[in-house]
């Protein structure tokens, strides 16, 4: 038996176990089409409709079903073979991609107006929304049936390290893709990517339940896993800083506008800011897997996310390329840092038999900040213009860091 002390200081130990391969493999070829696929819509459907705030309604479509069945997908998950919930989720997705792929079609253009078109998306969003509740969190609960409880946090890093990479080379590439090969062709390599990401997660063992408590209700199940969340201080206080800290923080959504009317870099440029955040979120999970915090971790993470704040305001302000792509580059090292910490204190504290429910709240916060923050950005840029949208965002994220300091001093003294 491996010395598990010796193993937990070794950057790449979780990476030795073949299934934990398949499963980070796999969700980078999965993220990374869901990535190049967030950022062909993003862009598509502001050509088609040409208003910012058809870019929030995107993230709104998808966070309603996503938010709305998350806690009872978790008691699903916790109730079932996750393995075989995994690829069905990934199947559906292919089903989805390859509905937007007949879509783009110049022979759908031709039959279908513009706004026909937007409303397709808008349903087809919705629909992936539904399976988000169910393969977001299984993921993750896989992972902690894949990897022994000492390598947890190496493991969570790996896995994040896999997410942020396969998020920048998709809204990078799917940029570049945009330009050279157009919206159909853009599908069809997210079509390929969602094809290998089920070859190799295939290859996962049946990850049945650990208690399968049939008779227990659905209803008592889900408030189980509410109640430890909303107990366990640490976890409710990381998800939370982070749900406000991104909800009002969210510029991303508003990068096509930035991209097309303000900086005019048109597509090629596009993906390369869209891309900056998680290109800064990926340096640092590298960091983090080669240096990882030993202390002081709730400390950091709040200096983070206010650091974070103040690069969304020099995103808002700025009209130069190069110094609007630092910003966000900036911002995605700050955010890695909190992704890293939030992301190892769940791991860590939740008991095996209640993963898919924790992971379905930690889900559900996840969907707030980002999708319901796209709405946000969008609602926001309609009140107030795009500009003023942004740097209100970035204010409001520094306001709840500050808060959260004043108010919750436990968060602040965090350490795992």
């Amino acid at each position: 038996m491996p010395d598990t002390n010796l193993e937990k200081t070794n950057p790449f130990s979780s990476i030795k176990i073949p299934e934990f391969r398949n499963l980070v493999t796999g969700r980078f070829c999965f993220v990374m089409a869901l990535r190049m696929m967030t950022t062909l819509l993003g862009w598509w459907i502001y050509n088609l409709t040409n208003a910012p705030f058809a870019i929030g309604l995107l993230g709104l479509s998808e966070v309603v079903p996503a938010i709305s069945l998350a806690l009872y997908a978790g008691h699903v998950i916790d109730m079932s073979d996750k393995r075989k919930l995994l690829l069905r989720g990934v199947s559906l997705y292919f089903i989805a991609a390859s509905v937007l792929l007949l879509l783009s079609t110049k022979h759908t253009s031709s039959i279908f107006p513009n706004h026909t078109i937007a409303i397709f998306i808008y349903i087809i969003v919705f629909c992936t929304g539904i399976v988000r509740s169910f393969t977001g969190p299984v993921f993750n609960v896989v992972l902690a049936h894949i990897v022994p409880k000492p390598l947890l946090q190496n493991a969570t890093t790996w896995n994040q390290a896999a997410w942020l990479s396969a998020s920048v080379s998709g809204h990078a590439v799917g940029g570049l893709l945009i330009d050279a090969l157009g919206y159909t062709g853009t599908f069809t390599v997210i079509v390929c990517l969602i094809i290998t990401a089920f070859i190799l997660l295939i290859n996962i063992k049946p990850k049945p339940p650990i208690n399968k408590q049939t008779e227990k209700k659905t209803l008592d199940s889900v408030k189980e896993g509410l109640q430890f969340v909303f107990k366990t201080k640490t976890i409710l206080g990381a998800l939370s800083l982070d749900l406000f800290a991104v909800l009002f923080g969210g510029a991303a959504a508003m990068v096509p506008v930035f991209a097309r009317d303000i900086l005019k870099i048109g597509a090629h440029g596009f993906g390369f800011l869209n891309a900056a955040t998680d290109l800064g979120a990926i340096v640092s999970v590298i960091l983090l897997t080669a240096f990882p915090m030993r202390k002081k971790q709730g400390y950091k993470l709040l200096i983070a996310v206010f650091g974070f704040g103040m690069c969304i305001i020099l995103f808002g302000l700025s009209q130069l390329f190069w110094l609007s792509f630092t910003a966000l580059l900036i911002s995605g090292m700050l955010d890695g840092i909190s992704v890293v910490v939030r992301g190892t204190i769940v791991q860590l504290q939740t008991p095996d038999n209640m993963r898919g429910r924790v992971m379905s709240v930690n889900s559900m916060f996840i969907n707030s900040s980002n999708e319901l923050g796209q709405f946000e950005s969008g609602l926001m840029a309609k009140l107030l213009g795009v500009v003023p949208s942004v740097v209100f965002g970035g204010c409001m994220t520094i306001a709840v860091v500050i808060i959260t300091w004043i108010k919750a001093p436990a968060i602040r003294k965090m350490e795992y």
